[in-house]
């Protein structure tokens, strides 16, 4: 009996440290680790110790027995990931294989000097990679952290980025809570620095500044109509249904029985997934009050999900795509309105993206139709479309489209544009208008000594939970390499002044 890792994986890799046979792979040493979609387990090396599942920080890792019905395909997708990469490996002479990369000695690359006093470091932004940065300092080096976030409550991406129907997911907010209350940590809520507190009175009391502030932006599709009523981003949509303090109770209006979302990411799947979910599924989770009480009242029935990629290159992940499929009583719906979407869904390699849709059922749909309301809700793929205008008068009433071969219009009352997220400048930063990031060299900010940056505003809106842990680990390094070399400037004040000051500028 080997264990499978399943879709709320988040690529943490502590399941990867404590395997004693070193069967997960990719490992954070491994290239692929960087893109991968979840991790895997070897069925042929586990030894089925539980030790992964021990650590997982989100409950993804089962006994393959114990897998329910909507989840046995992971075990075939964690064996499939190695008899690929065996193959490949043939391929290039490379008989090493997965599975015998034997652990090195272990190296202690945060060690500083016997007599290099702590550090006084502030972290700006208390999601994950925020977290993954302290985690490591405190973990590691003696340094005083001072953790300061803009909203309320701590967690970030944790607390309001995460589906509140994925509550093992948001368990890894348990890992990080525990450092809230270290003795050598501080916290500030309700602090916004560039507003409340400026980051020059940050760095005269800190030796060193990391800036863990995410993607807070929403990117535009840059069409007529876009700032219609009815026309949302879905970082919006997912901040009103977690709660943000940023977006009204009353922003979203769920009276229309269609709703489009522009995007084929694992956003636009979340977005979608709850849209047709069963309300009572979700009250004893942690979604907002009255998103709950609109999800209630809802009339949607089809949820549209636009994307101009093809079923093989959508951006979504397969366990995502696979956990779709296993809806109650939700039918998902591909539109084969282009011969050539059923031709790569039947010539899909078997991991491929496009192979987890063969068994979903195909039609072209008549958009001209109203959603039938006297039969099941559903999710309807719409590849290679792209939207050109969304139309009304002073609500959104459709979506112009085309396909390619031509145009069409899809009537819909709601569109939620889900193409990725992207940063905002920062005050007292550089900033890189093209990607949306803080321009750094491993982390450190180019041109601003003692500034770092860690997670989505230091590498783009990519990777998930776990690939802020790698990330972290490079900031965190360059900062200590800095210390070492004598390269921080010393700060001007103590922390109690600091303190202080936060307390008195804090709107919490």
């Amino acid at each position: 009996m080997a264990f499978a890792i399943t879709q709320t994986c988040c690529n943490d890799a502590t399941c990867v440290s404590v395997c004693p046979v070193n069967c997960i792979r990719p490992t954070p040493e491994e290239q692929a680790f960087g893109s991968t979609e979840m991790l895997h387990i070897d069925p042929e090396t586990c030894i089925d110790c539980g030790a992964c599942a021990d650590a997982c920080p989100v409950d993804a890792i089962f006994p393959v027995d114990s897998l329910p019905a909507g989840q046995r395909e992971y075990a075939d997708m964690n064996a499939a990931y190695f008899a690929r990469t065996e193959a490949e490996a043939q391929d290039t002479g490379d008989r090493s294989g997965p599975n015998f990369h034997p652990w090195g000695e272990p190296v202690f690359d945060r060690v500083l000097p016997p007599d290099f006093g702590p550090l006084r470091v502030a972290i700006v932004g208390t999601g994950p990679a925020g977290m993954y940065a302290a985690e490591d300092l405190l973990l590691h080096t003696r340094a005083e952290v001072t953790l300061i976030d803009r909203l309320p409550t701590a967690g970030g991406l944790i607390r309001y980025g995460v589906a509140p129907d994925h509550p093992a997911t948001k368990k890894i907010g348990d890992t990080f809570a525990r450092f809230l209350t270290h003795p050598r940590v501080r916290l500030h809520l309700g602090l916004d620095v560039g507003r409340d507190i400026t980051p020059e009175e940050v760095a005269a009391h800190h030796d060193a500044v990391v800036y863990a502030v995410g993607a807070a932006a929403d990117r535009r599709l840059g069409i007529p109509g876009e700032d219609r009523v009815g026309s949302l981003s879905a970082t919006d949509f997912v901040a009103w249904y977690n709660g943000h303090p940023d977006v009204a109770p009353d922003a979203v209006d769920l009276s229309t029985e269609r709703v489009l979302v522009v995007g084929n990411g694992n956003v636009a799947l979340d977005v979608a997934r709850l849209l047709v979910s069963d309300p009572e599924t979700l009250a004893g989770t942690e979604i907002a009050r009255h998103a709950l009480a609109e999800l209630r009242r809802s009339k949607v029935r089809e949820v549209v999900l636009l994307g101009r990629r093809g079923p093989d290159d959508a951006a979504y992940t397969r366990p995502e795509l696979l956990a779709l499929k296993h809806l109650p009583e939700v039918d998902l719906v591909v539109d084969d309105h282009d011969p050539r979407i059923g031709a790569v869904i039947d010539g899909s390699r078997p991991n491929g993206k496009a192979a987890v849709l063969r068994d979903v059922a195909r039609e072209a749909v008549d958009w001209s139709v109203p959603p039938d309301t006297s039969v099941r809700r559903r999710i309807v793929l719409r590849f290679l479309s792209t939207p050109l205008e969304m139309c009304g008068d002073a609500d959104l009433r459709a979506v112009r489209a085309t396909d390619g071969d031509g145009e069409l219009l899809i009537p819909a009352g709601l569109a939620l544009r889900a193409i990725g997220y992207r940063g905002v400048p920062q005050t007292g930063l550089p900033y890189d208008e093209a990607t949306g990031t803080v321009p750094h060299e491993h982390g450190r900010v180019t041109g601003t000594a003692g500034a770092y940056v860690v997670g989505w505003i230091k590498r783009g809106p990519s990777g998930g939970i776990g690939a802020n842990r790698v990330c972290a680990a490079e900031t965190v390094g360059t900062l200590l390499a800095d210390a070492v070399a004598g390269t921080l400037p010393a700060p001007t004040a103590g922390p109690r002044r600091f303190h202080r000051l936060a307390r008195r500028r804090s709107r919490r």
